[in-house]
């Protein structure tokens, strides 16, 4: 059973294989052309984080292909009242054809793959996030952008670690800036090492930033760090991508981010609302980027 829980999964053939379908069903929706790819599949969407992007780009991609989105909150089902994940995962696993969980631990996901008899698909866990990856992968294409120069800038989260990964495994160059104390999972850091990746890792984002021709960030403030507030404004001091920072880029790189934002912390307003900031394409791309992997997954399991 194929299921998405990170690239690391993955080969090079695999991500390009899903982006190939991604451009494609996003040109048969451009141009009004309905194909129900999933007819009459139920996706079976279990949020332990709340969202709206995951909520809306896989309830909306799923119908669109000619499915069910089903919305299952934590709070409402076992799973929240400490039924072990390998019951919630084989009762479920039973009713529907795909499970997309956005939840905290990575173990967490991982239980309920080892368990399901459907394909699992990670929304989001606290150590990677690779369905946003693919959509700014998408974006990034859709650039004329071939051969990227990445530059994350910020802390060191489920996006810079999935980013890494991403990067190793397609041969792409990253340079990574983080605060001291923040820096990208190690052993995520030595996987991509082990591939042979193309790695600049550094506290300086002027370092960083240099040579790049798209610029990421994600906020300093995930979900649950919240009481973490005042002392990571400190600690990220110097590390907001603004005019000037965004300037050592190339002068034709863009700005990705995967939202919410907010400005004035990672990111100033001159550059996340300027002409080179591709926020809401890379949003939207969420939708294209999980159609396209839902038929995939579709695809594999039926071989």
């Amino acid at each position: 059973m194929k299921h998405f829980l990170s690239f690391e999964d993955y080969s090079k053939k695999d991500i390009l294989e899903i982006i190939q379908i991604a451009r494609k069903v996003k040109a048969e929706m451009k141009s009004g052309i309905k194909i129900p790819h999933l007819q009459g599949q139920v996706l079976g969407m279990i949020f332990e984080k709340s969202s709206t992007r995951t909520r809306v780009s896989f309830e909306s991609g799923i119908y669109q292909l000619g499915g069910h989105g089903m919305f299952l909150s934590s709070r409402d089902i076992q799973l929240g009242r400490g039924e072990p994940i390998k019951d919630t995962a084989r009762v479920i696993s039973s009713m529907v054809d795909m499970i997309m969980l956005r939840t905290f631990g990575h173990e967490k996901i991982e239980q309920l793959a080892e368990n399901s008899t459907v394909p699992v698909i990670n929304g989001l866990t606290d150590l990677c996030h690779p369905v946003q990856v693919l959509a700014d992968y998408i974006t990034i294409l859709e650039e004329g952008i071939e051969n990227p120069v990445i530059s994350y800038i910020g802390d060191g989260n489920n996006m810079t670690n999935s980013l890494i990964i991403f990067s190793a495994k397609m041969g792409f160059r990253i340079q990574v800036a983080t605060p001291k104390g923040y820096e990208a999972d190690s052993k995520i850091i030595q996987k991509a090492l082990d591939i042979g990746a193309d790695i600049l890792l550094t506290n300086s984002p002027e370092e960083a930033i240099k040579g790049s021709n798209v610029v990421i960030t994600d906020t300093w403030i995930s979900m649950g760090m919240e009481d973490e507030k005042e002392q990571r404004l400190k600690d990220f001091d110097g590390f907001i991508i603004d005019k000037n920072l965004f300037s050592k880029s190339d002068d034709n790189s863009i700005f990705l981010h995967c939202l919410p934002a907010y400005r004035g912390y990672e990111v100033s307003e001159d550059v996340i609302d300027g002409d080179r900031s591709r926020i809401y394409k890379e949003a939207e791309n969420r939708l294209h980027a999980q159609k396209g992997l839902m038929v995939w997954l579709d695809q594999k399991r039926k071989q």
